[in-house]
C-alpha cells in the first residue's frame, strides 16, 4: 500500500501493539468534523492507488465545508448488518450468485463475505396473541412455524458462508443488539501478521442503522443490493457530503423524555432540510447526555432526513461499554485510539468547521406526539385536543369518508362505543425507544402508580410490549414494574419490531367490525420511528408516535382528542378523575430505577448467549451444501432470475423507446407503498399466487416475511392499500390503466401484459420518490415488472442508489416541472432519447398522446459517480460484482 502521507505507525494499548493510521498526518485535518475523521481514517487505511488515490486523501485536508458536494470517494465500512426482512433476499441473492458463478465457470466460494456481515432475526414475530402470560410464547411458536422454511435457509448460509453470523430469532431488535452487543467501536483486525485498529464503521440493510451513530460508530442504511457488493468486497462509492453540525445547550425541563426531543428534533431538521447530508451533535449537553438518549436521536435519522445523526465517543461513551458488558480490554483500546486520533470527546474540545449549524436549547423541548402519518408532524401535547378534529377532517375530506357517527360493540363481555379518534393499537414497541432504559423505565413507573389506583386499559385497545432486548425485561424484572406493565395489558409479545413495521396482527374481531361498518377512523399510538399511512395496521388510519410512558397513559384514556393536562384520563375505582400528572414518575424516581436496576449483570446474563437460539433454533436442521438446493416447491425461498442467461460480456445500453407509464403518483411515495412488508390479501395477485401454491390464507404471513420470493415480491409491488394511482381516479391499492386499452386492472397484470407485447414499463412520481424505509424491493420489484425508468421531482437517496443498483434508470424532472405542470396523464407513450450507454448528464423525454400530439422535456440522469454508471451499463450492481469476481 502507498502510505503516500506516512501516516501509519503503532499504538501500544496494556502491551499490544496495534497499527493504526494518523490522521494528523494530513495536514489540515484537525479542523474536519468527526465523521469525515473517520472517512479520512479509511481512505488512508485503504490507499492502493486505483480505488484510493493520494488526492483523495489530499482533499480532506483542503476540505471547503461550504462547497456542494463534488468529490467522489470509495469507502469500505467494517462491516454490514442485517435484518431478517432485508437479510433473507440478500443471501438468497448470494446463493444465486454462486449458482450463477458456478454456470459461468468460476467458483462458488468466491461469493462469500469479505467484511463480517450479520444479521438479526426480528421482523417476523407478530402480535397474533398480546395481554396473557403467554402472549409471547404463543406468538414465538407461531413465528417458528411460519417462518421455519427462511430459518433453515438462514442455517444454511451461516453454515456455507464465511463471516457471516445468525442472532436467532427472540432474541433482541437489530439495532439495539448493534449497539448493546455487536458494536466494536473501534475494530481490531488481525491482517498480515499485524493488529490493526479502526474505527467501527457499518452499513445496514435497514434505514435505522442510523441507530449506532449514538454510541459514536459511524453507521446508515443501504440497500440490500448495496450491502451484498459490500459484503462481497467492493467499496461504497458516495459523494462527501456537507455536515450539519447540531448544537445542544441545556437540560431537558422535569417531565420531558428523550423521545420528545428527538421529536423535536426530527421536526427542526427536516424543516432545516438535510436529505444526504451527515449531521453532527455537539455542545455543552453532549456530557451529560445518557447514552440511551443519544441512541433515541441517532436513531431516527432517516426521519429527519439526513444520512446519520452521530455523536463524539467520550467517557460517556466508555461507561456504556462498561455497562453492557464489554471487555475491558476493548474498552481500553476505545480510549486509547481515539486519544491518540484526537477524536475523545471533552467539554473544552474545539468546535470543528461545519456546512451549516443549528442550535436548541434542551429546556425549550415540551412534551409532544407526531402524526398523524409523519414522523416529522409533531404535535405539542397541550395542543392534541385541537390539533386532532382538524386532522380528522382533513383526512375525511381527503379521503372521501362518510361520517357515520359512533360504533357499538361488545369487547371481553363489555359494551362499548368506538368512534373516531378511539386508541385501537397502544404499542411500546421500536428499537427507537426500547433501547433507552428512562423511558422505558418510566413507562414501567406510569404503569405502577395506575395500578396503584386501580387503572385498566380501555377495552377496545390492543396493547403490545417488544422489549427491544433480554436485558430490558431483565432490569424491568428487577425493578419490579413487570407485574405492573401487565396489570395494564402490555405483556411481552416478543423480541422484535412488531407493531412498528405493521406486525401488528389481527384486531379483536369486534372492533375490526365496528371500525368497518362505520367508516372509523381509528387511532394507534406508538413508541416507533414510523407512522405512515397503511404500515402499522391496514384498518386503522390514523397513527401517532409518542414516549412509551405517554403510551401507557394514552391506553388508559382510550382516546387521542384529549388535552392529558386539563382532561382526566379516566377515573379511578372510587369515581374519582385520574390525571396525567397524577400517575408521572418524577425524574428523580426514573433516575433512582436507573441506578438501582440497570446493572452490567444484566447485560452480561442477556448477551451469554446471543448466537444459540432456543430449542426451536437447535433443532432446525439445515443443509452444510456450497450451493443452495433450492426447494421447488417453496413458497418463501426461490432463485430469483437476475442472472438468467447472463454471460460476461456487457451490451452497450440502448435508449427506451415505446414505454408505457404503469403508475403516475404524487409527493411522499414511500417505499412503504412500492413494496409493503405488511398483510397479503387473498384477492390480491400475492395472495391468489399462494392460494394456487396451496397455502391457506390463514398461513399467508406478511409480504416481509415472504422477502425471499420473487414470485410472491413481484406481485405484492404497488400493492399498498392506501396507494394512489392518479391514472386511476377513484382507486385505492395497486390498481391502473392498462395502455392503450384503457381497461383497468391490477398493476401486476399490466405489467405482465406490457412485457408480453414486448413494452417496457416507467413510473412518473412526484417530491421524495422512494422516502421511509431502505427496502430493496422497492427496486427490485419494479425490476421484475418490467420498470425501465422512473422520472420524479426528487428521491430518497437510498432509493435513488437502489433503483441505479437494479439497473433501473432514475430521472428527474428540471426547471421546476413536474407531470402536472407538462401535463402528463400516463396514458401517452414515452421515449427516452440520448442516454450514452449511460454517461448522459441530461436526457430528453418525448411524450407521445394518443392523438399524436407530443410533449418534450428535459429530464436530469440520477446517476451520480462513474461507478453508478458501470453498475447502469451492467444491469445492476450485482450482475457488476459477478462478472468482475468471475473474470
Amino acid at each position: 500500500m502507498p502510505n503516500s502521507f506516512n501516516a501509519k505507525t503503532t499504538l501500544q494499548v496494556a502491551g499490544q501493539d496495534y497499527e493504526i493510521y494518523k490522521l494528523d498526518a494530513v495536514p489540515g485535518s484537525g479542523r474536519l468534523p468527526y465523521s469525515l475523521k473517520i472517512l479520512l481514517e479509511n481512505l488512508l487505511r485503504n490507499e492502493d492507488g486505483v480505488t484510493v488515490s493520494r488526492e483523495d486523501i489530499d482533499y480532506f485536508g483542503n476540505w471547503d465545508a461550504q462547497a456542494d458536494p463534488s468529490k467522489e470517494i470509495q469507502y469500505r465500512p467494517a462491516r454490514v448488518l442485517m435484518q431478517d426482512f432485508t437479510g433473507v433476499p440478500a443471501v438468497v441473492d448470494l446463493a444465486a450468485m454462486r449458482d450463477a458463478m458456478q454456470a459461468l465457470g468460476g467458483d462458488p466460494r468466491k461469493i462469500n463475505p469479505l467484511q463480517p456481515a450479520e444479521l438479526v432475526i426480528d421482523h417476523s414475530v407478530q402480535v397474533d396473541h398480546f395481554g396473557s402470560d403467554d402472549a409471547f410464547a404463543l406468538n414465538a411458536e407461531l413465528e417458528f412455524r411460519r417462518n421455519q422454511e427462511r430459518y433453515k435457509f438462514l442455517k444454511w448460509g451461516q453454515n456455507a458462508l464465511d463471516g457471516f453470523k445468525v442472532v436467532p430469532p427472540d432474541t433482541g431488535i437489530v439495532h439495539q443488539v448493534n449497539v448493546e452487543y455487536l458494536s466494536r467501536v473501534i475494530f481490531p483486525k488481525p491482517l498480515d501478521g499485524v493488529t490493526q485498529a479502526y474505527f467501527d464503521t457499518c452499513v445496514g440493510t435497514d434505514s435505522h442503522t442510523t441507530m449506532v451513530n449514538g454510541i459514536g460508530v459511524l453507521g446508515w442504511g443501504v440497500g440490500g443490493i448495496e450491502a451484498e457488493a459490500s459484503m462481497l468486497g467492493q467499496p461504497i462509492s458516495m459523494l462527501v457530503p456537507k455536515v450539519v453540525g447540531f448544537k445542544l445547550t441545556g437540560q431537558l425541563k422535569e417531565g420531558v423524555t428523550a423521545t420528545d426531543l428527538v421529536l423535536t428534533i426530527v421536526d427542526r431538521l427536516r424543516k432545516h432540510g438535510v436529505v444526504g447530508k451527515f449531521v453532527e451533535f455537539y455542545g455543552p449537553a453532549i456530557s451529560s447526555l445518557p447514552m440511551g438518549d443519544r441512541s433515541t436521536i441517532a436513531n431516527m435519522g432517516p426521519e429527519y432526513g439526513a444520512t446519520c445523526g452521530l455523536f463524539p465517543i467520550d467517557q460517556i461513551t466508555l461507561d456504556y461499554l462498561r455497562l453492557t458488558g464489554r471487555d475491558e480490554a476493548q474498552v481500553a483500546l476505545v480510549e486509547a485510539y481515539c486519544k491518540a486520533q484526537g477524536v475523545f470527546h471533552t467539554a473544552d474540545a474545539p468546535e470543528a468547521d461545519y456546512s451549516e449549524k443549528l442550535e436548541l436549547d434542551l429546556g425549550d423541548v415540551v412534551p409532544s406526539l407526531a402524526g398523524p402519518k409523519r414522523p416529522q408532524d409533531r404535535v405539542p401535547l397541550t395542543d392534541m385536543a385541537s390539533h386532532f378534529p382538524s386532522a380528522l377532517a382533513a383526512l375525511k375530506k381527503e379521503r372521501n369518508i362518510p361520517d357515520k357517527g359512533p360504533a357499538k360493540a361488545t369487547v371481553d363481555g363489555q359494551e362499548v362505543e368506538i368512534s373516531d379518534g378511539s386508541i385501537v393499537v397502544a404499542a411500546i414497541t421500536s428499537c427507537t425507544n426500547t433501547s433507552n432504559p428512562s423511558v422505558m423505565l418510566a413507562a414501567g413507573l406510569v404503569a405502577k402508580k395506575a395500578a396503584e389506583r386501580g387503572l385498566k386499559t380501555a377495552p377496545w385497545v390492543k396493547t403490545a410490549f417488544g422489549p427491544g432486548s433480554m436485558a430490558v425485561t431483565r432490569y424491568l424484572d428487577r425493578a419490579g414494574l413487570t407485574e405492573p406493565l401487565k396489570a395494564l395489558g402490555f405483556h411481552n409479545v416478543g423480541y422484535g419490531c412488531t407493531v412498528c413495521i405493521g406486525n401488528t396482527g389481527p384486531l379483536p374481531e369486534p372492533v375490526s367490525k365496528a371500525i368497518a361498518d362505520n367508516d372509523l377512523c381509528a387511532v394507534s399510538i406508538l413508541s416507533g420511528n414510523r407512522n405512515f399511512e397503511g404500515r402499522v395496521h391496514a384498518e386503522v388510519r390514523m397513527n401517532y408516535l409518542a414516549s412509551p410512558p405517554l403510551v401507557v397513559a394514552y391506553a388508559i384514556a382510550g382516546r387521542i382528542d384529549i388535552d392529558p393536562y386539563k382532561d382526566a384520563l379516566t377515573t379511578d375505582a372510587s369515581g374519582n378523575p385520574v390525571y396525567l400528572k397524577d400517575i408521572w414518575p418524577s425524574q428523580a424516581e426514573v433516575n433512582q430505577a436507573i441506578a438501582e436496576n440497570v446493572t452490567t449483570e444484566e447485560f452480561n446474563a442477556a448477551y451469554a448467549d446471543v448466537f444459540t437460539g432456543d430449542a426451536r433454533w437447535q433443532s432446525l436442521e439445515a443443509a452444510e451444501t456450497q450451493t443452495y438446493d433450492w426447494p421447488a416447491d417453496s413458497t418463501y425461498i426461490q432463485n430469483p432470475p437476475y442472472f438468467k442467461g447472463m454471460g460476461l460480456d456487457v451490451a452497450p445500453v440502448a435508449d427506451i423507446s415505446g414505454a408505457r407509464c404503469l403508475a403516475l403518483l404524487g409527493d411522499s411515495i414511500t417505499t412503504d407503498h412500492i413494496s409493503p412488508a405488511g398483510a397479503i390479501k387473498p384477492d390480491s395477485p400475492a395472495g391468489k399466487y399462494l392460494i394456487e401454491k396451496g397455502v391457506d390464507p390463514k398461513d399467508f404471513n406478511s409480504l416481509g416475511s415472504r422477502r425471499g420470493n420473487h414470485e410472491v415480491m413481484m406481485r405484492g409491488t404497488f400493492a399498498n392499500i392506501r396507494l394512489r394511482n392518479l391514472m386511476a381516479p377513484g382507486t385505492e391499492g395497486g390498481v391502473t390503466l392498462h395502455q392503450p386499452s384503457g381497461e383497468q386492472m391490477s398493476i401486476y397484470d399490466a405489467a405482465m401484459k406490457y412485457e408480453a407485447e414486448g413494452t417496457a414499463a416507467i413510473v412518473i412520481a412526484g417530491k421524495e420518490y422512494g422516502s421511509g424505509s431502505s427496502r430493496d424491493w422497492a427496486a427490485k420489484g419494479p425490476r421484475l415488472l418490467g420498470v425501465r425508468a422512473v422520472i420524479a421531482e426528487s428521491y430518497e437517496r437510498i432509493h435513488r442508489s437502489n433503483l441505479v443498483g437494479m439497473g433501473i434508470l432514475p430521472l428527474e424532472f428540471v426547471n421546476g416541472e413536474n407531470a402536472q405542470s407538462l401535463g402528463l396523464t400516463g396514458t401517452e407513450t414515452f421515449d427516452i432519447i440520448g442516454l450514452q450507454n449511460g454517461e448522459a448528464k441530461q436526457v430528453d423525454v418525448k411524450a407521445t398522446a394518443a392523438d399524436g400530439s407530443v410533449k418534450t422535456f428535459k429530464a436530469k440522469v440520477r446517476i451520480d459517480t462513474p461507478n453508478e454508471v458501470d453498475y447502469y451499463r451492467n444491469g445492476g450492481i450485482l450482475a457488476y460484482v459477478l462478472r468482475k469476481l468471475a473474470a
